[in-house]
């Protein structure tokens, strides 16, 4: 992790931005014309022509693109062709239900890896800690979407115990965040099994078990609380992972957010919703990245001016 001051990286922003925008645009660009799916068939050519060139679809790529750009530095940032509706307000509405999905897949996370890391850690090498470190291994291998798939099959099909689609209360939650946090779940565990274990080895613990401190309280005090401080470095970092993650997720269970946002966008070639899609995702994924900077020099005092 780098010691960026948060100016110098306010300023990567705008490279960064500009070169998503880009990508994004082109390769919306690449896969066709959207009108023949926009149009009805029924339409004259007259018709159709007269919307391409209201969309501005008759223009080469790159005059689409600068048009694309300077709208949006004057707050214009098109229209969805499938809404018909400015596109910002359509993707800012999903930003909520994304955030939600990503803080409980974090939550699971948490709650599952701090408490077994720490049980790994003061069991070691005995053989609950080989069966946890037997699951992180498979829980890392596991894709989201068949974690997903599995728990629809298991919770939502067989045992009907919870909803497995759409979003209507907390227990329509409760698989997607699962799914979610399974992955980053099996990560953080060996992380602080890992970190614990070294911790528990310095002077400073060695010295507090002389004076008789009780194994629980050298645990908590002095080993649990150096040990999460990489920990929570690495909760910071993947939150980004999590947001993508939450992408795949959405779509498998019908989540209405911004990955199931843009995996309609894309099928239907509505280039406006997908290029400020990815747009706010991209800035969500900077704006954590910046939090984790400053979180890291907070942390960490070798950092700071």
């Amino acid at each position: 992790m780098s010691g960026r001051s948060p100016l110098r990286a306010l300023l990567q922003f705008v490279p960064v931005l500009y070169i998503v925008s880009l990508i994004v645009f082109v390769l919306v660009y690449l896969t066709g014309d959207p009108s023949a799916l926009l149009i009805p068939e029924d339409a004259s050519e007259a018709d159709r022509l007269a919307l391409v060139a209201a969309w501005g679809l008759d223009q080469p790529w790159y005059a689409q693109y600068l048009r694309y750009m300077a709208n949006i530095l004057t707050g214009d940032f098109g229209v969805s062709y499938r809404y018909g509706t400015d596109a910002l307000p359509v993707v800012l509405e999903r930003i909520p239900a994304t955030l939600t999905l990503t803080a409980g897949g974090l939550v699971v996370a948490i709650i599952i890896a701090v408490p077994t890391g720490i049980f790994a850690a003061v069991n070691r090498n005995s053989m609950p800690d080989f069966a946890i470190s037997a699951v992180t291994v498979l829980g890392k291998a596991m894709p989201n979407f068949w974690v997903g798939i599995m728990l629809i099959l298991v919770f939502g099909v067989w045992l009907r115990l919870v909803p497995v689609s759409g979003s209507g209360g907390f227990s329509h939650l409760i698989l997607p965040a699962i799914t979610l946090g399974t992955g980053f779940a099996a990560e953080l565990t060996k992380l602080i099994r890992s970190s614990l274990l070294e911790v528990m080895g310095q002077d400073y613990v060695r010295t507090a078990r002389a004076k008789g401190v009780p194994e629980r309280l050298v645990i908590l005090r002095h080993g649990l609380r150096n040990a999460l401080i990489p920990a929570l470095t690495m909760t910071s970092l993947h939150a980004i992972a999590l947001l993508g993650g939450a992408l795949v997720t959405e779509t498998v269970f019908s989540w209405p957010g911004l990955g199931q946002l843009v995996v309609q966008a894309v099928y239907t070639k509505d280039m406006a919703v997908i290029q400020i899609a990815v747009f706010v995702i991209t800035i969500m994924a900077l704006t954590i990245n910046l939090a984790t900077d400053a979180l890291y020099r907070l942390i960490d005092p070798r950092l700071r001016p």
